[in-house]
């Protein structure tokens, strides 16, 4: 499994969605593998999305490398995740991170959030990153405020409890639009108390995300 994670990373970097050392690192460290069912572990280093149960998915490599380079992650910084699945995103991030920072990412559905528990620690990474069953859409105000806050699900619009939460100078990424797997990855920046800088990062395909602020459950 290392050398075709070593095969992906590569092909990645080499196709600019890895631009970045600290990335390009964390990717080759962190074994996807580990982050997904038994039956679809053989297919964990192709280039795309798979299925983890419960309608939901584990992010393509080449958006995970995405999202981390668009977050510009720094050591010691406090992240909120919304949408943990089986936890290879945060995993990912608390890379990047190092021992000094912290991930709490906030899970809806019960199985997942305790399948993703058990990934982290068995991977390493359970002093770094905070598995919460709950509402993502509503944030995590007790750990806030966050350096960064990015989303693994799309939602309608930004939901305002992340904005709120997130740092004057904070980064927030998000995918939004449709709920049927047509949106835009967005980037919002906080300016200042009342002001957000907007950026469209291009097209991508994720998975509603369901909560209060979000999308409602089927």
């Amino acid at each position: 499994m290392k050398e075709k994670r070593e095969d992906l990373v590569e092909n990645l970097f080499s196709h600019g969605y890895i631009k970045t050392q600290k990335v390009r690192k964390a990717m080759l460290q962190v074994p996807r593998e580990e982050f997904m069912p038994p039956e679809n572990r053989s297919y964990a280093y192709l280039d795309r999305p798979l299925p983890i149960g419960k309608g939901q998915t584990i992010s393509a490599p080449h958006m995970v490398a995405i999202i981390a380079e668009k977050l510009d992650i720094r050591e010691g910084m406090n992240i909120l995740e919304i949408g943990t699945g089986f936890g290879y995103n945060a995993a990912v991030v608390s890379e990047i991170l190092g021992n000094k920072g912290h991930i709490y990412t906030i899970e809806r559905i019960p199985s997942l959030a305790e399948m993703a528990t058990e990934n982290l620690a068995k991977t390493g990474y359970k002093d770094r990153v905070t598995v919460i069953l709950g509402d993502g859409t509503l944030g995590y105000p007790e750990k806030a405020p966050y350096d960064r806050i990015y989303g693994t699900a799309s939602a309608p619009n930004v939901p305002e409890p992340l904005k709120e939460q997130l740092k004057i100078g904070g980064k927030l990424i998000i995918p939004m639009g449709s709920h049927n797997y047509f949106q835009d990855l967005v980037s919002v920046l906080r300016i200042s108390k009342d002001e957000f800088q907007v950026q469209n990062l291009g097209g991508v395909a994720f998975v509603p995300m369901i909560g209060k602020h979000g999308w409602p459950e089927d």
